[in-house]
C-alpha cells in the first residue's frame, strides 16, 4: 500500500478472506496506469466506458460515482461536494497482483515495467507510518432536527404514494483534516474485516472502504447482485447476539425494505436478462460482520454472449439498494432532501477482466479524502419506509458510522 499509493493510480480489493459463494480473488491489487479515462461530465459517460474497454481490451479497474445517475437517467446533481472526485475513472494497469489460496499471480504489461521491478520495489519500500495527524473535528451535514424533519417529510411522500421507499444519507465531515490514508485504511479494516473492503487513490483522493455488500458480479454469462437493506447491531455476549439476529430475521420493516428492493434489482437485471433466467437465491438471509448484522439477498440472471459488461452495469446502476423503489422518483427526492453530492459514496469500485467478468462492491462505510483541501468526508443512510421512525432511524446511521467514528477519533 505504501508502494502503491506514491503512484497516481493505485487500487486494492480485499475480501479478507471471506469464504462467501461467489468469491473469485482473496486480494487484487493494481497499480500504475498504461492508459485511463477520466470523465467529468456526466453524459454519455457509460459510452465513453464502452468505448474505452473495447480499445483496451485488457483488465481495467476503476469507479462510478452514484452521480452517474445523470447519465442513466434525466437527473441532475447541485448539492455542495467536498471532495471532487472525477464521476468516472477507469485505468489499464501496467502491473496487477491476483491473490487466491496463497497463490499469487502476476500480470503486467511488457513495456518500462516488469513484475520483477515491481516487487523489488515493494521489497525496497519502507513501511512507515509517517504522516503527523491531526486531531478531527466532525460535524454532521445535517443537524439532528432538521434530520427528523427531513424523514418526516420523505415519509409524507410515501404516505401520498410518490413513492415505496427511499434510501436517505447524511454526512460527516472534517476540514483542515490531514490523515496517513494507509493508516486509517489498516485501522478500519482491522476492525470491521468486510468481504468487499477497497483502498483507492486517485491524484490526492482517497477511498477507504469497510464495504460489505456487493453491487453486480459477472462471471461467464451469470450475472450476481447482493443488495443489503436491514441492519442490526451486534450483542455483548453470544446469547445477546443470537437474539438480535433472529430478532432482525423475524422484523417486518425490514424485511420489507429488503423485499422492495429484491424487486427492484429483478427488474433491473431483467433489462439484459435472457427470458425467464432471473432467480432469487437467497430472500433476506442474514449476514454477520464485526460491528453488524446484516440482511442480504441475492439475485442472478443470465445474459447473452452478446450482451456486454458495460450495458449490464449501466441498467443495473445505481444499485437499488442506495435509492429505494420507484426508482427515479427516490432519486429525485433524494436530490432535494440530502444536503450533499453523493459523489463516489453509493458509487462502486471494481474491475473487468480482459474476458469482460466483473466485480463491484457497494461504497458504503467509506471515508473519503481529498489531501490537497484537506477536507475528510464520511456519508451513512438508512432506508425510510412509512413506518419508520425518524430518530430510530437516526440511531441507526449513527450505528453505521460508529467503524469511522472510531478510528477517526485519535484517541
Amino acid at each position: 500500500m505504501h508502494w502503491g499509493q506514491k503512484h497516481s493510480s493505485f487500487v486494492m480489493l480485499d475480501s479478507n478472506k471471506h469464504r462467501e459463494l461467489y468469491a473469485e480473488y482473496d486480494l487484487v491489487c493494481a497499480a500504475i496506469a498504461h492508459s485511463e479515462i477520466k470523465l467529468e461530465l456526466y453524459r454519455g459517460a457509460f459510452e465513453e466506458l464502452e468505448n474505452y474497454k473495447k480499445e483496451v481490451s485488457d483488465w481495467i479497474f476503476g469507479y462510478l460515482t452514484y452521480d452517474l445517475k445523470n447519465d442513466v437517467e434525466n437527473l441532475s446533481s447541485s448539492n455542495f461536494d467536498g471532495i471532487n472526485f472525477p464521476c468516472l475513472h477507469f485505468f489499464q494497469p501496467k502491473v496487477i497482483f491476483l491473490l487466491k489460496d496463497n497463490k499469487l499471480e502476476l500480470k503486467f504489461i511488457n513495456e518500462d515495467f516488469s513484475a520483477e521491478k515491481a516487487l523489488q520495489e515493494i521489497l525496497n519500500e519502507k513501511c512507515e507510518l509517517n504522516i503527523k495527524e491531526n486531531r478531527l473535528n466532525i460535524q454532521p451535514r445535517i443537524p439532528k432536527n432538521s434530520y427528523i424533519d427531513k424523514v418526516e417529510s420523505i415519509r409524507h411522500h410515501i404516505k401520498i404514494g410518490d413513492i415505496y421507499e427511499a434510501n436517505f444519507c447524511q454526512e460527516f465531515y472534517s476540514e483542515n483534516a490531514i490523515i496517513d490514508p494507509v493508516k486509517k485504511y489498516l485501522d478500519l479494516n482491522s476492525i470491521s474485516t468486510p468481504p468487499f473492503a477497497s483502498f483507492y487513490k486517485l491524484d490526492d483522493k482517497y477511498l477507504i472502504s469497510a464495504s460489505p455488500e456487493r453491487f453486480i458480479r459477472k462471471k461467464g454469462n451469470k450475472i450476481v447482485s447482493q443488495p443489503i437493506k436491514g441492519t442490526a447491531k451486534r450483542g455483548k455476549n453470544f446469547e445477546e447476539d443470537q437474539k438480535i439476529k433472529e430478532e432482525l430475521r423475524s422484523n417486518i420493516k425490514e424485511r420489507a425494505e429488503n423485499i422492495m428492493i429484491v424487486d427492484l434489482v429483478r427488474n433491473d437485471l431483467t433489462k439484459t436478462a435472457k427470458r425467464g433466467s432471473v432467480k432469487v437465491e437467497e430472500l433476506c438471509e442474514i449476514y454477520t460482520f464485526q460491528q453488524v448484522h446484516q440482511m442480504i439477498s441475492t439475485i442472478s440472471s443470465e445474459i447473452d454472449d452478446n450482451t456486454s459488461a458495460i450495458s449490464v452495469i449501466k441498467n443495473a446502476f445505481p444499485m437499488g439498494s442506495m435509492t429505494g423503489a420507484p426508482k427515479i422518483r427516490a432519486m429525485q427526492l433524494i436530490e432535494l432532501y440530502e444536503s450533499t453530492k453523493r459523489g463516489l459514496y453509493s458509487g462502486a469500485v471494481g474491475y473487468i477482466d480482459e474476458k469482460g467478468n466483473f466485480d463491484f462492491n457497494v461504497i458504503i462505510r467509506s471515508i473519503l479524502y481529498n489531501e490537497n483541501k484537506n477536507y475528510l468526508s464520511f456519508t451513512v443512510g438508512s432506508a425510510i419506509t412509512y413506518k419508520s421512525d425518524a430518530e430510530q432511524e437516526y440511531d441507526e446511521t449513527l450505528l453505521k458510522a460508529n467503524a469511522m467514528f472510531k478510528i477517526l477519533s485519535n484517541d
